[in-house]
């Protein structure tokens, strides 16, 4: 049975330091984590082993590097539980960062699905224009906060009660506010939110999510590539 939205849990993760956080290089295609991401990634799953990763009924993650790779070194007891019952990691394009810089731009499929870290992961979602940053994927700002709905409005009709999401910071204050409010995510900060409403009386079907609680933080608020590109 489904859980009602305002009953939901989402636990919105920011990816661990990546290599353009650190060298501003953002001509980096698909940047890769650090070692000390690596290791962000690994305290993650420290800290939310015995609690969200417990409880979590869906794990969901943006295709770039970044976040594949926390979300393979920050939640491994939540995969393998949820792999025994048939329910892999979903890969999202639409969790996507939502900048068009090389290091925002993700790899294509053929690339990921070659690499061994991640073997064993689902790329069917990824349509050859997931990496276009045109159409849907556009770097604009009716585009990307259209995303960000579409996001809302697909968590909100799963019907899993617990889900966690690992995303980018940009694309998580759209998400979140609807706009880049350049408020500071930290690297692999967890945050957990609820729906304001469920849908049947959400009357402008823009499916908010409203905080519950900060639930880990184990990096520093490392600027997204938009603030450091403004800078």
């Amino acid at each position: 049975m489904a859980s009602k939205a305002t009953e939901k849990r989402i636990y919105l993760t920011r990816h661990a330091e990546a290599e353009h956080n650190v060298s501003e290089d953002y001509t980096i295609r698909d940047a890769p984590l650090t070692a000390r991401g690596r290791e962000q990634a690994a305290a993650l799953n420290e800290a939310t082993k015995d609690t969200v990763q417990a409880v979590a009924d869906l794990l969901v993650t943006s295709p770039l590097r970044r976040t594949l790779s926390t979300t393979l070194v920050g939640f491994p007891h939540l995969r393998q539980r949820l792999e025994a019952q048939g329910k892999p990691i979903i890969v999202l394009p639409q969790l996507q960062e939502v900048n068009d810089l090389p290091c925002d731009t993700g790899s294509d499929r053929a690339v990921l699905e070659a690499d061994p870290e991640f073997a064993g992961l689902d790329f069917s979602a990824l349509t050859p224009d997931w990496n276009s940053k045109q159409g849907f994927y556009a770097a604009t700002e009716d585009a990307i906060r259209a995303r960000a709905r579409w996001v809302r409005q697909w968590l909100r009709s799963r019907p899993e009660r617990h889900i966690v999401v690992v995303s980018h910071g940009d694309c998580l204050r759209y998400i979140t506010k609807g706009q880049n409010t350049h408020e500071p995510w930290a690297n692999v900060e967890m945050r957990e939110f609820t729906f304001a409403a469920d849908e049947s009386e959400d009357k402008d079907g823009q499916a908010w999510l409203v905080p519950v609680k900060r639930v880990a933080q184990e990096g520093e608020a490392e600027p997204t590539s938009s603030e450091q590109t403004a800078s």
